[in-house]
């Protein structure tokens, strides 16, 4: 628990692993139990039949809601599914405190299908500035963390997103279609052009690893949504990448971002995906 005279960077320096244990908690008593053995009674729609959540996206959230608020007394949560339940609590994100930015499972649809394609993503903000970030791929036993100023790593090892390889297409993932209206997929439209290969992502959370690891060039994303994209966003940052809005701006995790925006392996490739999206090369 952080005392009254400890700093946000004296609090993860010391509880950084507590932070960890308490993701890893919730996976193994909320969500690893309930993947591959979801009843119907456990999942429901929220705005579509391709928005879903579950009984596991509740029951993690809940515990960590408490437990991250239990670590750092005076911080606020901001969850997906609180978010859902009452959209005023996205206004935090805006205000002093210090903020944890939650989703419980990040790649539902993944989750309810049974594949490993998911993760849970936290990240901790202040005054709109990312500090630290988990993302936590339980199927997968893999745990990549971010705090600013310090580095990425993936279970322990440094990343380094580096450079894509001269004269090769960009491989891109991008918003998936069955999430985008009409005017985002003709905004999305200039990335299939010579040079890019584009694809449609699966968890964002896991597609901003990819980039940190260097797999993947670039995600282009229609949506402000900060539990999607906070985590993954300094992830990328840290392991030397970067991200760009359309309008020539890093991206907000507090909001009014002109959309897409791209984070990309290097500074040069997020120049280049803003390029094509802007000029269409046909």
């Amino acid at each position: 628990m952080i005392e009254a005279t400890e700093t946000i960077d004296e609090f993860l320096l010391q509880h950084a692993g507590d932070v960890e244990d308490a993701i890893r908690k919730a996976a193994r008593t909320e969500i690893l139990p309930r993947w591959r053995r979801l009843a119907d009674h456990e999942v429901d729609q929220k705005s579509g039949p391709h928005d879903l959540v579950t009984d596991a996206d509740r029951l993690a959230e809940r515990y960590l809601t408490a437990e991250l608020g239990a670590l750092l007394p005076g911080s606020v949560v901001v969850g997906e599914e609180a978010v859902h339940a009452d959209p005023e609590t996205y206004g935090a994100l805006q205000g002093d405190a210090p903020v944890w930015i939650v989703d419980p499972v990040d790649g539902t649809r993944q989750f309810v299908r049974g594949e490993d394609g998911f993760c849970t993503l936290v990240a901790l903000a202040h005054r709109g500035v990312l500090l630290a970030s988990w993302t936590y791929a339980a199927a997968r036993e893999q745990l990549a963390t971010a705090v600013r100023g310090k580095g990425a790593f993936l279970d322990g090892a440094r990343l380094l997103s580096g450079a894509p390889a001269a004269g090769r297409d960009l491989r891109i993932a991008t918003s998936h279609p069955d999430y985008t209206t009409d005017a985002q997929k003709r905004a999305l439209f200039p990335l299939w052009t010579d040079g890019f290969a584009p694809r449609a992502c699966g968890s964002a959370g896991l597609e901003y690893l990819a980039v940190a690891r260097g797999e993947l060039d670039g995600v282009v994303f229609s949506w402000e949504a900060a539990w999607d994209h906070a985590a993954g966003l300094l992830l990328v940052e840290e392991a030397g990448g970067a991200h760009l809005t359309v309008a020539g701006q890093p991206f907000r995790i507090t909001g009014d971002n002109a959309l897409p925006f791209t984070a990309a392996r290097d500074t040069a490739t997020a120049h280049r995906i803003v390029d094509a999206l802007l000029n269409p090369h046909w």
